[in-house]
């Protein structure tokens, strides 16, 4: 088979061979340098596994025994063993130990406590670690796992609405920040974090779905912004809050495909960010996410609000939650 036939179809086997490679290459320079993005990576590999129905290529009782391993005294998670907590790490651990069903590895209590001291109880937002940096992305990353943990109780809902609100724009979009220029990736953030508590409602679903099928280039990939280029993982990004608002199909479907397939490594593995750059897992993972909400043949659907598959959502009783 040619490499043209190759990237005709979504390469399973290369990319579970792929993902299952990156814990081996510990001579690697790259290895180490990444070390701040082991827990995300497994986060990313594992999920990926599961929309292609090969979670156990990576072994359970290792997987866990990792994460609890990033775990410290006041609940939150670092990036790996022995780096500092942080809200979006904290999230990666949750969503590993609600795929694995083993959140009982923890105590959940703590995880809880270390989330709510996140929230600052005078605007709602949430900051990502002891250090105060805000942005919409934790306001996210607290409440999808407070949901999945089923204790939003823990927090001041109202208020964090009302900073996820005060970051709207007048294109429909949301930005890192009161004032920030609008970006697919916070828009996901947003929407998912609205959808969790309820309240698609404060979203005009018509202006936000318009900007967001604008992103669409000629080529078939998905940006960001205006006049930015393509990249991979808006996949997930754009058409995850499209799916919400249930206006998945207002892009090209198939011209998105066509643009995703040719980003696949068709020898080691792996997906870019465009055609003729390096596969990262992060990139395989965002494609395969994209690829399930488009409804790709022989991939297990996905949630578009928690980026899990949707068997495990449905497991953990939050499926109805939202209306997609």
């Amino acid at each position: 088979m040619d490499t043209s036939e190759k990237q005709n179809r979504l390469l399973v086997d290369l990319h579970v061979k792929y993902i299952q490679s990156l814990d081996t290459k510990k001579d690697d320079l790259e290895y180490w340098l990444t070390e701040h993005l082991r827990l995300s990576g497994v986060y990313w590999g594992l999920t990926a596994l599961d929309l292609l129905n090969s979670i156990d290529a990576l072994k359970k009782e290792d997987v866990v025994k990792y994460v609890v391993s990033c775990q410290h005294d006041n609940g939150g998670f670092g990036g790996h063993i022995g780096h500092d907590p942080h809200l979006t790490y904290t999230l990666y651990a949750v969503q590993i130990l609600v795929i694995e069903d083993a959140l009982d590895a923890v105590n959940v209590d703590k995880i809880v406590e270390y989330v709510a001291s996140c929230q600052d109880r005078d605007t709602g937002a949430f900051t990502g670690d002891e250090w105060g940096e805000i942005d919409t992305r934790f306001s996210y990353c607290a409440l999808s796992c407070l949901s999945l943990l089923k204790r939003l109780d823990a927090i001041n809902v109202p208020k964090a609405v009302e900073f996820i609100m005060l970051c709207k724009n007048f294109d429909g979009g949301f930005g890192v920040s009161p004032g920030a220029e609008s970006h697919a990736g916070q828009i996901f953030c947003c929407v998912g974090a609205l959808a969790i508590v309820n309240s698609l409602h404060l979203v005009d679903a018509d202006l936000l779905g318009w900007w967001l099928c604008e992103r669409q280039l000629k080529n078939g990939g998905l940006n960001g912004r205006p006049e930015k280029l393509e990249d991979v993982c808006y996949s997930w990004w754009v058409l995850s809050a499209l799916s919400i608002l249930g206006r998945l199909h207002w892009i090209n479907k198939e011209k998105l495909i066509e643009f995703v397939l040719v980003a696949q490594d068709s020898e080691g593995g792996g997906i870019a960010d465009r055609p003729g750059d390096m596969a990262d897992v992060f990139h395989t993972l965002f494609e395969i996410a994209g690829l399930s909400l488009l409804g790709y043949p022989d991939l297990k659907p996905v949630d578009p609000v928690y980026c899990l598959p949707k068997h495990v959502v449905q497991r953990i009783g939050l499926a109805e939650r939202y209306h997609v």
